[in-house]
C-alpha cells in the first residue's frame, strides 16, 4: 500500500513603484469587527435550473480598518429556507478560486442537498470582492489568454523571454488599471467581507460550505472569528502550510500522476481508443502530438500550451476523460483536429469571466504571502520540478509569475491552527491534484476537533454533492444536526470513489451531463 492508502487503515526581479497598504493580517488582531449593515433587499433572480433564486448586493468598505471610507459592492444570492419547524441560519457557499463566482453555487447547493437539509438554511452564494457581478471587478488585461500563446516549455531563451514579457506586461496592466483597489483583494479581506454578510443578515453566527480555495477561506475565517462559526464544511482542502508557492509546486506532482491515471484510463479502454494498451508508450504518443502542436497549432488556436490547458481540467474532474480521450485519438489516427479544438473551446479557452477570476487569483495568491522575487529561483525551481513531472509545470509556473512581479508588497499567511472553533467537517480525496491530500490531512491536524472524510482513490476535486452517496451522507448528517464520524486513524471515514467513467458511446455521454459535471462547472479550474 502507499503511505496515503496505509494511513488510512486505521480508520473505518520586482516591479518599480510598489503599491503598499497596511498589511493584510496574518493574526486575530488584524481583523476589524464588522460594521453593522442593513440587511440586503432580495429580489428575484431565478434561473430555468435554479428557479428560487434571490439576488441583493451589500456595500462592504474598500479597507475595512478605515470603515468609513470608500465602499465597494459585493453581489449576494440566497436560496430561502423552507422548512417550517426548524431554522439553522444563513449557509454561506464558496466555490474557490480564488476568483470563483458563487452565486449560482448557492441554488446548485440548495438544489442537491436534501430538501430536507437544504430547507433549514438560507444558503447564501456571495461574488468575493473584485468578482463577476460585485462591482468595481478586475479585469487586469483582457484577452491575456488569447491564442496562440508561446510554449510553456521555455526550452530556449526566446520561449523564455516571450513568456516572460507576457507575465511582467499582465502584472503592470493589474497595477496600471486596479492600483487603488489591489492592496485590498485578499484573503483577510475577503473574511472581514464575510462577517459583513453575517451582520447584515443579522446572524450572530454562520454555517460556512467551501470548495477548494474556499477551504482556506473558511479556515481563516474560523481563526479570525471562532465564535462567528456554527458550523463549517470544508471540501478539497488547500494545505495552509504551503500558500501559495510551495502548494503550487506540490500541484504540479500531482497533475502530473493525475495525467498518468488518465493515460493508464485509456490503455484500459484500448478496445475503443486503439492506442494502445501500454499507458507508457501513450503518454509518449501524447508528447508526440503536443509537439507537433507546437508546430502547426489546431486550427490556427490550439498550441502546445492551449493543448496542457485543455487536458489539465482532466485533473479536476474525470468525467472529462472520455472527451478528452476521443479528442486525442481521433488526432493522432486521422490527423483530424475538429474534437481536439471543440475540447478546447469547451475546457480551455478562458471567457471574459476567466479574464476577470485570473485578474483575482493573481490579486489574491501574489497579495495574501510572499513569493520568490528572483526568477533564477522560479527558473531552478520548475526545471528542477519539471524532470519528474513534465505534464503542468511550466504551464502552472507561468500561470502564477506574474507574482514574482507583483505591484503590491505581500502580507504573511495566516497561522489557521485553531482549537476554539466547533467541530469542521472536513472531505478530501486521496488522489485529488489541485489540492493534494496532505492538505486535507494537514488541516485536520490544525483545526482541533475536525473530522476528516476520505474518498479512498477518489483522484477529483470537489467530491461532495458529485454523485457518492457516501459522502453525501456524512454531509447530510452533519447539515442536519452537527453529527461528525469519529475513528481512530489519520481519516475519521472513508468512503470508496465513484467508478470511473466510461467512453463515450452512440447512447451515453459519460459524466459530462452528470451532477458531478454540474459542480465541476461552477467550480472551474486553477483552484
Amino acid at each position: 500500500m502507499n503511505r496515503r492508502a496505509a494511513a488510512l487503515c486505521g480508520a473505518a526581479a520586482v516591479v518599480a513603484g510598489m503599491i503598499t497598504a497596511v498589511p493584510a493580517g496574518a493574526s486575530p488582531a488584524a481583523a476589524a469587527p464588522a460594521v453593522p449593515a442593513a440587511g440586503p433587499t432580495w429580489k428575484k433572480c431565478g434561473t430555468k435550473n435554479y428557479p428560487t433564486l434571490q439576488c441583493a448586493s451589500l456595500k462592504v468598505p474598500l479597507d475595512h480598518a478605515n470603515p468609513h471610507g470608500r465602499k465597494i459592492t459585493l453581489a449576494l444570492s440566497r436560496v430561502p429556507h423552507t422548512s417550517r419547524k426548524t431554522y439553522q441560519g444563513p449557509l454561506l457557499v464558496n466555490p474557490g478560486g480564488p476568483g470563483g463566482s458563487g452565486l449560482t453555487l448557492a441554488g446548485f447547493v440548495a438544489a442537491s442537498l436534501p430538501k430536507s437539509v437544504a430547507g433549514q438554511y438560507d444558503v447564501i452564494g456571495f461574488d468575493p470582492r473584485g468578482v463577476g457581478a460585485s462591482r468595481p471587478a478586475l479585469n487586469c488585461r483582457p484577452g491575456h489568454f488569447a491564442p496562440v500563446r508561446p510554449d510553456s516549455v521555455p526550452a530556449t531563451p526566446a520561449l523564455e523571454k516571450a513568456n516572460l514579457d507576457r507575465v511582467q506586461t499582465f502584472a503592470k496592466a493589474c497595477a496600471t488599471k486596479h492600483q487603488d483597489v489591489l492592496p485590498y483583494i485578499d484573503t483577510v479581506s475577503a473574511v472581514q467581507d464575510m462577517d459583513a454578510v453575517r451582520s447584515a443578515l443579522g446572524a450572530k453566527r454562520i454555517n460556512y460550505f467551501g470548495y477548494s480555495y474556499g477551504t482556506y477561506l473558511g479556515a481563516v475565517y474560523a481563526k479570525l472569528y471562532p465564535d462567528r462559526v456554527r458550523r463549517m464544511v470544508l471540501d478539497s482542502v488547500v494545505d495552509p502550510t504551503g500558500v501559495w508557492y510551495d502548494d503550487n509546486i506540490a500541484q504540479d506532482h500531482a497533475f502530473n500522476s493525475r495525467h498518468r491515471a488518465f493515460m493508464a484510463w485509456v490503455a484500459k479502454n484500448d478496445a475503443t481508443y486503439k492506442l494502445g494498451t501500454d499507458p507508457e508508450k501513450i503518454e509518449k504518443t501524447w508528447y508526440a502530438m503536443r509537439a507537433a502542436l507546437a508546430k502547426k497549432p489546431a486550427d490556427g488556436k490550439v498550441g502546445a500550451s492551449e493543448l496542457e490547458d485543455t487536458f489539465s481540467p482532466g485533473g479536476y474532474f474525470n468525467g472529462y476523460w472520455p472527451y478528452l480521450a476521443d479528442a486525442f485519438a481521433t488526432y493522432v489516427k486521422t490527423k483530424n483536429d475538429d474534437p481536439l479544438v471543440e475540447a478546447y473551446e469547451n475546457f480551455g479557452a478562458v471567457d471574459t469571466a476567466g479574464d476577470n477570476g485570473y485578474s483575482i487569483y493573481t490579486s489574491v495568491q501574489c497579495r495574501d504571502a510572499s513569493w520568490p522575487r528572483d526568477w533564477d529561483e522560479w527558473r531552478d525551481d520548475n526545471w528542477e520540478v519539471y524532470e519528474k513531472a513534465p505534464f503542468l509545470t511550466w504551464n502552472n509556473a507561468w500561470y502564477n509569475a506574474p507574482c514574482a512581479f507583483w505591484p503590491t508588497d505581500s502580507a504573511e499567511p495566516v497561522d489557521v491552527s485553531n482549537d476554539s472553533v466547533p467541530p469542521v467537517l472536513l472531505f478530501q480525496a486521496t488522489d485529488d491534484a489541485a489540492t493534494p491530500y496532505e492538505g486535507g490531512a494537514m488541516v485536520h491536524r490544525l483545526l482541533g476537533g475536525s473530522s476528516l472524510v476520505v474518498e479512498e482513490g477518489g483522484g477529483n476535486h470537489g467530491i461532495t454533492l458529485s454523485g457518492n452517496a457516501c459522502l453525501d451522507r456524512h454531509l447530510a448528517a452533519y447539515l442536519t444536526d452537527g453529527r461528525v464520524p469519529r475513528g481512530d486513524g489519520e481519516a475519521d471515514a472513508v468512503c470508496g470513489k465513484l467508478p470511473d467513467p466510461k467512453p463515450l458511446t452512440a447512447k451515453a455521454t459519460s459524466g459530462a451531463g452528470s451532477r458531478g459535471a454540474a459542480l465541476h462547472g461552477l467550480l472551474g479550474f486553477r483552484g
